[in-house]
């Protein structure tokens, strides 16, 4: 039987990374754990452990101990700082289990949104302008995007009208960057990039409408543009595997702004469609060859909610 850690399973990517398991490998034994207990990730596992933030010193030897532990056979991380902890420290195993986890140079790029920017402008492909907030001065256009540099989601994510409000919330979230505003909002697409061994490159385009900040509706769309666009980070970072690749179709193009190197919040999303990255993932991890599936462009999929008890008292 084989057994899989799942890693930061309170959150939302892990759990539907582990309902995506659940339904392809149901005889797996899947083991998740997280910082605290206050989530229902132990809805999803068979095993529920609580342990170290990835900041730890102690964490490699930690995670490493669960897994020898536990007799896991595969790792997948889900967290960023995880993964650069991981990245940093050149991890392709973990305790003897293997890892699912993309290049470190797509880990190093996609966890700086200023590294990203430098790296798509590099390429030749036309990136929004970002800046240290440092730098930000009265030459400064505006209104832009204020967020921080490194971390993942909505949290700390601001449109700055002047150079004042840039920085007031400088003060309050320092190491952040100044970033192009592009528009149209409503023209937000994220993009599943997946590059298989044998280095063929699929990408999935999803015209999204997020709803409390995560994708609650996605449509497939199909713009030659953007395959080019994402075939060039593929293959500059020599990807192996997944990453989310998010850009906004302008009336300049599509504007990548942020390169996630990890599975994204839509996995579940593009799985129920047919494109089935994380199940790929596994399957190559395990040294199958997979055939990749590609949506048809009008497909569309929606995130629905329920809730469940975790005890009664």
């Amino acid at each position: 039987m084989t057994t899989l850690l799942i890693t930061a399973i309170g959150g939302d990517i892990a759990q539907g990374i582990a309902q995506i398991i659940r339904a392809t490998y149901p005889d797996w034994r899947l083991v998740g754990i997280d910082m605290h207990e206050r989530h229902g990730g132990a809805l999803y596992v068979d095993k529920y452990i609580s342990g170290r933030p990835a900041s730890d010193p102690a964490y490699l030897e930690w995670l490493a101990d669960i897994v020898r532990r536990e007799s896991i056979d595969i790792c997948f991380p889900t967290a960023e700082a995880e993964l650069l902890r991981l990245a940093q420290q050149g991890c392709t195993e973990v305790g003897g289990a293997r890892l699912v986890i993309a290049p470190f140079e797509a880990i190093r790029v996609g966890t700086d949104k200023l590294e990203t920017a430098n790296f798509v402008a590099s390429l030749g492909l036309p990136a929004p302008w970002t800046i240290s907030v440092e730098t930000a001065d009265d030459s400064t256009h505006f209104p832009c995007i204020f967020k921080p540099r490194r971390g993942a989601g909505s949290k700390g994510v601001f449109v700055c009208d002047t150079l004042e409000d840039a920085r007031f919330f400088a003060a309050r979230f320092p190491r952040a960057v100044l970033q192009e505003l592009l528009l149209p909002a409503e023209a937000e697409i994220t993009c599943a990039v997946y590059r298989t061994r044998q280095q063929q490159t699929v990408i999935l385009q999803l015209l999204r409408q997020l709803v409390g900040g995560l994708s609650g509706w996605a449509e497939v769309v199909e713009d030659s543009r953007i395959v080019e666009q994402c075939v060039a980070v593929a293959e500059a970072l020599d990807l192996k595997g997944g990453i989310n690749v998010q850009l906004r179709l302008t009336a300049d193009g599509p504007r990548i702004f942020e390169i996630n190197p990890r599975f994204s919040s839509t996995s579940l999303l593009r799985h129920c469609m047919g494109f089935t990255d994380v199940v790929w993932a596994l399957e190559e991890c395990q040294g199958h060859t997979i055939t990749p599936f590609q949506p048809a462009p009008g497909t569309r999929a929606v995130r629905t909610i329920n809730a469940a008890l975790l005890n009664k008292i």
